[in-house]
């Protein structure tokens, strides 16, 4: 007795060219989501960009019409001793205050391990400055800072010694302005260090230990790589933020004393508003704002050496 098979249906592969035909619906509902987006874009950055580009080629007054000059507001920032200087003091605030918020807020998070008792409370104390507003913070700290603040007060009675007038010395008023900064900011670095730090896995933490590793070595070698996407949106919304200081030297020091703590956007501020050339502070908000995206651009090339997203 013979069995006949039936004959199995055959599929053709797809050929090469071929495409799967895209649904016009979901086109259009994928349209619909994204238009809110793309026009929010458009209309508070986008448009913001091309407006001072406009304005940084004329002679854009606070009252009057404008008349193009092409890129003379560039060359006569290029001139401006005050523009270098501010210029330099911005990269320097950057360099003081990335790294040292970058190191405070991961060392308080490293600290703040679920062990710690009352780790909340803490966590929420060292968070209360960031959402306090920085005005009055500035405020505070300079009255802290001034002579007979609180500062010069315990220098007198711990060591029989004035302090420094931190804010009219030129060699501490920078220096004074980092630390308010770090203070007032390192607290949400600190909540993005601290939840990275629960994720790592416990059985990865295990292993080290019965491997006999110290708590460096299980930190340095465990928990960093593990938390580098974490620690490399830190230092990207950092830098980007120090590099756009303002309130702090403006509340502290008005840029003083002398020129010794006027950063870029506090000149862009003067020029705008004060001198009431807005064709000037354009061009030079539209450096400032091809520098951040020069270094977000170089951060972001170099993350793939450091960052491990496994």
């Amino acid at each position: 007795m013979t069995t006949l098979l039936a004959p199995q249906p055959t599929t053709k592969p797809p050929t090469g060219g071929a495409r799967p035909r895209r649904s016009r619906t979901g086109g259009a509902w994928g349209a619909i989501f994204v238009a809110p987006h793309a026009i929010g874009l458009a209309l508070f950055t986008l448009v913001p960009i091309g407006i001072a580009l406009v304005m940084s080629l004329n002679d854009w007054p606070m009252i009057g019409s404008p008349t193009f000059v092409g890129l003379d507001n560039f060359t006569d920032l290029l001139g401006s001793r005050t523009f270098r200087t501010a210029m330099l003091n911005t990269l320097l605030f950057v360099v003081l205050y990335l790294p040292l918020n970058v190191i405070v807020s991961l060392g308080m998070a490293a600290w703040l391990t679920p062990k710690i008792k009352h780790r909340q409370i803490f966590r929420v104390l060292f968070f209360l400055p960031t959402v306090t507003p920085i005005v009055a913070n500035a405020v505070v700290w300079r009255m802290l800072y001034q002579p007979g603040g609180a500062i010069d007060a315990t220098s007198q009675t711990l060591f029989g010694l004035r302090a420094p007038d931190f804010l009219a010395d030129p060699h501490w008023a920078m220096i004074a302005i980092v630390v308010m900064s770090v203070w007032q900011g390192f607290g949400y670095n600190m909540i993005v260090f601290s939840s990275a730090l629960d994720a790592v896995p416990e059985n990865q933490l295990e292993a080290a230990a019965l491997d006999g590793a110290s708590p460096w070595t299980t930190f340095w070698r465990i928990k960093l790589p593990l938390i580098s996407p974490s620690l490399f949106f830190a230092t990207v919304m950092t830098l980007i933020t120090s590099f756009q200081v303002f309130i702090q030297p403006y509340i502290m020091t008005k840029g003083g004393p002398g020129e010794s703590t006027i950063t870029l956007v506090q000149f862009i501020y003067n020029q705008g508003f004060t001198f009431q050339k807005l064709g000037l502070a354009a061009a030079a908000a539209f450096i400032l704002f091809v520098v951040i995206l020069g270094v977000t651009a170089v951060q972001f090339l170099g993350q793939k050496k450091w960052v491990h997203y496994d």
